[in-house]
């Protein structure tokens, strides 16, 4: 029991409630975010958060968990972000 308690804690979970509660785990960095888009670095990639109303609850740096709530719309694995795409996504949004 005592594995399993362990592996949650160094892992990568996620737990969506009711389309607007959120809480992830194995959370290294939180890249950018607004009230639409979360974009983090997690112990199993980068996952961009898209939704309306966003906004971080509770974030623990120490654990790596992160609690957002507001309307989920999409959660998106992706691999091989480069710097590049991180900056352009936050300026594309800057100036539009």
């Amino acid at each position: 029991m005592d594995k399993v308690e362990n592996f949650n804690t160094l892992g990568h979970v996620v737990t969506l409630s009711e389309r607007k509660n959120i809480v992830i785990t194995g959370v290294k960095k939180i890249e950018s975010f607004d009230n639409e888009e979360f974009l983090m670095e997690t112990n199993m990639g980068y996952i961009v958060l898209k939704g309306s109303e966003l906004e971080i609850i509770k974030l623990d740096t120490y654990q790596g968990n992160v609690s957002i709530k507001g309307k989920v719309n999409s959660l998106t694995y992706m691999e091989n972000l480069s710097k590049k795409d991180k900056e352009d996504g936050v300026f594309n949004k800057l100036f539009k």
